[in-house]
């Protein structure tokens, strides 16, 4: 198989992989803490996270290269990106909080023309206008269902899109798996430091869901919660680095439109696990949105001098 193929299979079974912790996560969101539930999945995840790093690159000294520092900051764009998303699960259906996580590729699209100098032609700037017209319907700001919590997973959109255009010069010189251990890495000491912060409950009480799971004391789980947990640890091993690999070996305006699969199981468990469906505003909302990205992804863009 070509790379671009390759890339389109590991990114599609990424997004089926992971939208599997999006079920548990928004599950377990009403009694623990995210940060409660980021430790631990981390903690399982870094042990799979090196054997990863071994099968992969066939050596672990591939994690302690010189741009080790550049993979961690990216992983920081990651956990910005990852918290924003599930704070706002936390209060969201699960179709609108993906829909509106999906202005990805509108940020990307604005991210290379600001930080790489490419010229967006016209098609993909009007598309980019629509998109967001779509996140209103959506939103649907000024009405009495409008909840703040819609603009988490717009901001967890923006920190996705930062760190997946940083995964393409990455690739150059650091492998997939590297990339993943050290997100890994800036998971779990974020995730410890909200903790410190949040673990005795002392800001717990909070009405509002997206508050609540971020501001909410740590737990004692029953096993059953524990093993939930737990298996965010290897979905997100083998998630990211199927995510990471994708955007690492296949043009990025390629394999993007395969993101948009997310949707299926979105709909999927939002209707299996809480009877949610989108209304009518919503839909057109998710298809505007998803018709800008396609556009975007598509439209031929003009690359900087000397690229």
């Amino acid at each position: 198989m070509s790379s671009t193929t390759q890339g389109i299979l590991a990114l599609v079974l990424g997004i089926a992989v992971f939208s599997v912790q999006d079920l548990i996560l928004k599950q377990l969101s009403g009694d623990y803490p995210l940060h409660q539930a980021m430790v631990l999945r981390s903690l399982v995840a870094l042990p799979f996270h090196l054997a990863i790093v071994w099968w992969f690159d066939g050596r672990l000294g591939t994690i302690v290269s010189p741009g080790w520092k550049k993979m961690l900051a990216r992983g920081l764009l990651g956990f910005v990106a990852y918290t924003a998303y599930y704070l706002g699960l936390a209060a969201l259906p699960i179709a609108d909080s993906v829909a509106l996580f999906f202005t990805g590729p509108l940020f990307i699209t604005l991210a290379a023309a600001l930080f790489l100098g490419e010229t967006v032609r016209l098609p993909a700037g009007l598309a980019v206008a629509a998109g967001f017209l779509g996140v209103l319907l959506i939103v649907k700001p000024g009405a009495e269902s409008f909840d703040l919590a819609a603009i988490l997973p717009i901001l967890g959109a923006l920190g996705y899109a930062l760190s997946m255009v940083a995964a393409r010069p990455l690739g150059r010189t650091e492998s997939a798996a590297a990339m993943a251990f050290w997100s890994n890495v800036c998971f779990l000491f974020c995730a410890l430091a909200l903790s410190a912060l949040f673990g005795s409950g002392e800001y717990g009480g909070a009405a509002h869901p997206s508050l609540a799971f971020l501001t909410r004391g740590w737990v004692m789980p029953p096993m059953t919660d524990v093993a939930l947990m737990a298996a965010c640890g290897v979905i997100a091993a083998v998630g990211l680095t199927l995510l990471t690999q994708a955007y690492r070996i296949a043009p990025a305006t390629t394999i993007a439109p395969f993101e948009y699969s997310f949707m299926f199981w979105a709909v999927l468990w939002g209707w299996l696990g809480w009877r949610d469906l989108p209304d009518m505003l919503g839909w057109l909302g998710i298809a505007v949105i998803i018709s800008a990205g396609m556009i975007v992804i598509r439209a031929p863009q003009e690359q900087p001098a000397g690229a």
